[in-house]
């Protein structure tokens, strides 16, 4: 049996006890007790979370608690630094067990416990400059939905914890069990560790709900012809009415908008899936492979190529 130990300090971030419902179903599914969960601080008793929740907790006694360690972060590793007693207990945990991990902001306990010297890793991305300028020895890739370095795993802010949680499940138990977590989890996608923090979709936020739905439309149809006169009638506009109102809810044209979504479709699959860069560029409605990379030059500054094979130096690097 696996023994997870969720290590909390006062003030910790609730969203790290989400991942632990991927435990739950791993459970569930596989139809026997595989993981054994604790939630665990370094005096033990009750601990107050971020948003008001009281969780008691156990005293770590002994490394043997548990094999993985998921320490959580608190809102601002800043304005709340962890305890002297917590940098030193993170130290000694991680230097016996099979996987330690920093949920979000846990990575800045891991970096000063000095665990992550030399490695990569990731956090939130809106702490990435203190992290670079306070721990200029660890290759931070703020960029990054999870990263795992040997046994050691940190992930991006907030629900990346639940995707990284996914991750060790595919590394214990497979992919299938993983995707039926997933599944099971109602996730709209299960997102890699190389995956970007950033959806161009949440990004563009508009205020109305007619350019929303144009937006769902588009998502939806990437593969297809997507004319301004296409989706002003989406909008129940005219066309020139529809560019007006798109770009002053957006703050870019449909053209451009358009291509960011048709690149962050292009780069999921060449990430997640074996099809030919062809079969992506048809899928994602480019024109041919040639138009794919000039578009991948043009957002990301590399070409498809160099994304694949990153993709897939990651995927080996997860230890089996």
């Amino acid at each position: 049996m696996h023994r997870v130990g969720y290590l909390l300090c006062e003030g910790f971030q609730v969203m790290a006890l989400a991942s632990q419902s991927v435990f739950e179903f791993a459970n569930l599914l596989a139809g026997r007790p595989v993981y054994a969960l604790g939630n665990f601080s370094v005096a033990g008793g009750p601990l107050r979370s971020s948003l008001g929740l009281v969780l008691d907790t156990q005293a770590v006694g002994s490394p043997s608690h548990a094999d993985t360690w998921l320490v959580a972060g608190t809102l601002s590793p800043v304005d709340l630094p962890p305890t002297p007693e917590s940098v030193a207990l993170v130290r000694r945990l991680g230097g016996q067990a099979r996987r330690t991990a920093g949920i979000c902001t846990g990575a800045f306990i891991l970096a000063q416990a000095g665990l992550l010297d030399g490695r990569r890793a990731t956090t939130h991305w809106a702490f990435a400059r203190e992290f670079r300028e306070m721990f200029p020895r660890i290759q931070l890739e703020e960029d990054r939905i999870f990263i795992a370095d040997g046994n050691l795993w940190t992930s991006a802010g907030m629900t990346a914890c639940i995707d990284m949680a996914l991750g060790m499940v595919e590394q214990d138990l497979g992919a299938e069990i993983a995707r039926g977590v997933a599944h099971r989890l109602v996730m709209h996608q299960r997102r890699s560790g190389g995956q970007s923090q950033h959806s161009q979709l949440l990004a563009m936020t508009p205020r109305s709900d007619r350019i929303q739905a144009v937006l769902e439309h588009v998502r939806g149809h990437l593969g297809q012809p997507l004319t301004v006169e296409t989706l002003a009638e989406v909008a129940h506009l005219s066309p020139r009415q529809f560019s007006r109102v798109f770009s002053a809810e957006t703050g870019e044209s449909p053209a451009k908008a358009i291509e960011r979504l048709r690149l962050e479709a292009a780069r999921l699959l060449i990430e997640q899936s074996r099809h030919s860069l062809d079969v992506v560029a048809r899928e994602t409605g480019f024109r041919d492979r040639r138009h794919l990379r000039e578009a991948f030059l043009r957002g990301f500054g590399i070409p498809p190529q160099a994304v694949r094979r990153d993709a897939r130096r990651l995927d080996n690097e997860v230890p089996a």
